[in-house]
């Protein structure tokens, strides 16, 4: 038996670098979106610019999901992985 705790599934909230968004724009949509802090967000965009992608926010699918959708709005590349 594994106990009363139960293991949640944590999926990751991807961004994909593009050649269309500058830094700024990125960098306060992730502020706006994911609650990062200015740095945070700073730090993730590079990494989404120097690797191709960067899982910008981990947890539920329920709660990556909304802000998947406002990424999407926001004209960002995103997806939900496992």
């Amino acid at each position: 038996m594994k106990g009363a705790e139960t293991k949640r599934k944590v999926y990751k909230l991807m961004v994909a670098n593009d050649d269309i968004h500058t830094f700024e724009y990125v960098i306060d949509t992730l502020v706006k979106v994911c609650g990062h802090g200015r740095e945070q967000a700073e730090q993730c965009a590079y990494l989404v610019h120097l690797t191709g992608k960067c899982d910008v926010k981990r947890g539920s699918l329920k709660e990556l999901t909304a802000m998947h959708t406002a990424l999407c709005k926001a004209e960002l590349t995103t997806t939900i992985e496992k």
